[in-house]
């Protein structure tokens, strides 16, 4: 007998073994590497006045039948012309997650197609898209409150505001690439973490918040690091290169406590102070977890990469105008072959830890200036791989001679 997907969500977990079976299943899906995604935030501000707050009323104009659900109950939802799904982050932030493509160049094509209309949604209601991965100009002030956010607030807040800001005030561009044949699977895993330092300071854009310098290239990866480590450090580290990859998450996904413990009946989700997946799997609740549970669980984590049966790379910070192209583009083509794989992981590993290093520092540290020109290097040495287009061959190879100029400059 097969179940049907809607029945196997209610299944009920009886124990670890029954957990990690689940998550093997649904969170490395492997096969021919295919397919590249990439789904991307923004600060929402007011065209003429950018330190102006945006309330819920004013956004939901502005977007029409493409607003979310969060934002209006009754709105249809509409995907965007090539698309792409609007969604709104807690402080008012929109994203955009256009369908993935078998190619970096139809995936540009349609994302670039579907910022353009969203672009003009805002236009004609006197907002624009920001160009960082935090916000310049304003404090973190909540736009949208649901029984999720707020459980996710009151969960974040016993440590510090870092959550607050994390909801608020950030913005993250993330790239979804495919975890490959069972046989590259570890590597490429190892890959996508250990290039993250490097990249992130290459591609660093939140040094300024709320009126002010920081102090950090990203005071957005600052907030990350802050609000809770079970959820937000690396699954992967150096020290774990040849580890399993899917025993190490389901280890990181079983010891992570609950953010919150839904409960449809209730506008209050929060979870009992502590208390982890893996202990509800042992009793700690009253009622047994389901798959839907633990799957709802795995979107409360927020780790630098995250595997959702495809790699999703969570480190960036947002880009202004069509920079977002060139991360993407690195990350494609450090993976377009067996051999630039091990390259860039050689490259990478030196500095493969050094993730507040990078945060703080940026391209500022000379080991991640270094590392960051080395793999810019490799992936331009790449780029012919991914048979793009000439004109956005040249965009994305002169976008990345020109980071690398910038990594070389601190190096020296």
């Amino acid at each position: 007998m097969v179940m049907s997907p809607e029945l196997d969500r209610v299944v009920v977990l009886r124990d670890r073994a029954a957990a990690a079976r689940h998550l093997a299943r649904i969170c490395f899906k492997t096969g021919p590497p295919t397919y590249t995604g990439v789904e991307l935030e923004w600060t929402v501000h007011d065209a003429v006045d950018p330190t102006r707050h945006i309330d819920a009323a004013r956004l939901s104009a502005a977007l029409g039948p493409y607003r979310p659900t969060t934002l209006d109950p009754t709105s249809p939802a509409r995907r965007l012309l090539r698309g792409g799904a609007v969604t709104v982050e807690p402080g008012g932030q929109l994203e955009i997650s256009t369908p993935p493509q078998a190619s970096v160049a139809a995936l540009v094509a349609a994302t670039h197609a579907d910022i353009t209309q969203l672009t003009r949604l805002l236009e004609a209601g006197g907002l624009r898209l920001g160009g960082a991965g935090i916000d310049p100009h304003r404090r973190p002030r909540p736009v949208i409150d649901t029984p999720r956010y707020r459980a996710m607030r009151q969960f974040f807040d016993r440590r510090s505001s870092a959550g607050r800001t994390m909801m608020y005030s950030t913005a993250g561009l993330q790239v979804c690439l495919d975890a490959g044949e069972p046989e590259q699977l570890t590597a490429r895993w190892a890959l996508v973490h250990a290039v993250g330092p490097p990249l992130v300071a290459a591609f660093a854009t939140a040094g300024r918040h709320a009126g002010r310098d920081t102090g950090w290239a990203s005071a957005r990866m600052r907030a990350w690091w802050r609000i809770d480590p079970a959820r937000t450090a690396p699954v992967w580290t150096p020290g774990q290169a040849d580890a399993d990859p899917v025993a190490t998450w389901t280890a990181y996904v079983l010891a992570a406590p609950l953010l919150c413990v839904r409960d449809d009946g209730a506008g209050d989700w929060t979870a009992p102070p502590g208390v982890t997946f893996g202990d509800w799997l042992d009793g700690a609740l009253p009622r047994p977890p389901t798959v839907d549970d633990l799957d709802y669980h795995v979107s409360t984590l927020f780790p630098p990469v995250r595997p959702r049966g495809y790699l999703e790379v969570r480190y960036l910070d947002a880009q202004p105008g069509r920079d977002w192209i060139l991360p993407l583009a690195v990350l494609a083509t450090l993976l377009a072959d067996p051999d630039t794989v091990d390259a860039a992981t050689a490259v990478a590993m030196p500095v493969a830890a050094h993730w507040a290093v990078a945060a703080r520092h940026g391209l500022a540290d000379p080991g991640l200036a270094s590392a960051a020109a080395a793999l810019l290097d490799l992936a331009l040495a790449a780029l012919r791989r991914l048979d793009l287009p000439a004109a956005l061959h040249d965009e994305i190879d002169k976008g990345l001679r020109r980071r690398r100029q910038a990594a070389t400059r601190r190096r020296q």
